[in-house]
């Protein structure tokens, strides 16, 4: 649902969106949309994914149904002739290109030992990569619009080292493409081209986030990156370059007070998972003298929970009851093996075997290497397992740390859904 009113500013404009047949790019297409702009949807779907939604072309008709005009190009932002190719279209069907978003991403929350070079290569080859060219293909034609603006979908430049030690390689890819918006916004002031980034405050429910926690009931829709994109997009580009916008920011001071509409559970509102690569820097003020790691507190409720001392012996009586409900079903769905060393008044190291037999938990490592190894205080263990804690919530909060396969970890997720009920 967009809350923010479209003024026509973008009609007659035509947009350049990398990545718009799904998710934050289409929905940054829709909203243009709406006020008669042109979108050239250059994304790689052409053919319908078994498990991702939408097409170039299906996109394209959701464009033109809401009285924009649409030219769906294949362009895998790798290839250079590609997005010449569509750029070349463009000029032919809309005269000229005014906005570029460069939305395309890959994603692989993986930490060094565990990123193989052609996953490497790739995050590099699209997000980094792919902005500088698509920016660099289109700059002859931006520089002859009276309205031109480049928006990068990247995060702040934000130098603590938590952000790098996670996931170092999605990190570099991801801040290669904010970089960009750093260089090219003071290159290109001459030409007045805007040069912006905007990044989401909380997840977005999107495939991404669908694939990496099989939820989004704590996410926010993607209406709301869209609606800041939009606002931004209709600034003078001669006056606003430079900035790296926060959604959330961008639509209160637009004037809307009431983000509730955008969250996917409005029950959850109070509850969402915030993105990555935001640190609170009033929190970070109180904790200046302990390790980054454990500065890192958000701007939402999600972390307002009070932290109980629990008594003796919970963890203990914690697997006690896990081992009552694993099941054969489980351990098809999960296949995975967790790690978990607890600290704090009852520290120590467990297990819980998802992808052997017909499961197993315990006390101790693991039987066989561990897929991932989560580490946390006993307290938050406890919460997490109660279900008043989310694993994804944890780890995006400092509470979590975890090490092996980042993917594999967060099916905890859908499996702690099965168990809070019984446990």
């Amino acid at each position: 649902m967009s809350l923010v009113a479209n003024t026509g500013k973008l009609a007659g404009r035509t947009l350049f969106i990398t990545g718009a047949s799904r998710g934050i790019g289409k929905a940054i297409a829709l909203k243009a949309a709406k006020d008669g702009a042109n979108v050239v949807i250059a994304a790689k779907t052409a053919e319908p994914h078994p498990k991702l939604p939408g097409t170039i072309y299906t996109a394209a008709e959701e464009i033109e149904a809401l009285g924009g005009k649409a030219l769906p190009c294949i362009v895998d932002v790798r290839e250079e002739k590609q997005v010449q190719a569509a750029i070349d279209e463009a000029v032919k069907k809309f005269g000229g290109i005014d906005i570029l978003v460069n939305n395309a991403s890959a994603i692989s929350l993986t930490g060094t030992a565990q990123t193989d070079m052609k996953r490497y290569d790739l995050m590099h080859n699209i997000n980094t990569r792919g902005t500088y060219l698509a920016s660099k293909l289109c700059l002859p034609l931006l520089k002859n619009s009276n309205h031109a603006h480049i928006l990068n979908l990247s995060p702040p430049l934000n130098m603590s080292p938590y952000w790098f030690s996670i996931h170092v390689a999605y990190t570099m890819a991801k801040y290669g493409m904010s970089m960009c918006v750093l260089g090219m916004s003071e290159e290109f002031k001459p030409f007045n081209i805007g040069v912006n980034a905007l990044w989401p405050k909380t997840a977005i429910a999107t495939a991404a986030i669908e694939m990496l926690t099989g939820d989004t009931s704590t996410s926010r829709k993607p209406e709301i990156v869209s609606d800041a994109a939009y606002i931004m997009l209709s600034q003078d580009p001669k006056k606003y370059t430079g900035n790296f916008a926060i959604d959330e920011d961008v639509v209160k001071q637009s004037g809307i007070k009431d983000l509730t509409p955008y969250a996917c559970d409005p029950k959850n509102v109070d509850n969402l998972l915030l993105d990555g690569f935001l640190d609170d820097p009033a929190a970070i003020g109180a904790h200046r003298n302990v390790t980054t790691a454990s500065i890192r507190r958000y701007h939402t409720s999600a972390v307002n929970y009070s932290e109980k001392s629990e008594p003796e012996g919970q963890i203990p009586t914690l697997f006690g009851s896990i081992s009552k409900v694993i099941t054969p079903e489980l351990v098809k769905k999960t296949q995975a093996i967790y790690q978990f060393n607890v600290k704090g008044k009852e520290e120590g190291v467990w297990h819980i075997d998802l992808k052997n037999g017909e499961g197993a938990c315990g006390q101790g490592e693991p039987k066989n290497p561990p897929d991932a190894t989560l580490t946390m205080d006993s307290t938050n263990f406890a919460e997490m397992f109660a279900g008043k804690l989310k694993p994804t919530t944890a780890f995006m909060m400092g509470k979590l740390k975890i090490s092996g396969d980042l993917q594999k970890a967060m099916k905890l997720e859908k499996m702690m859904k099965s168990l809070k009920n019984k446990v």
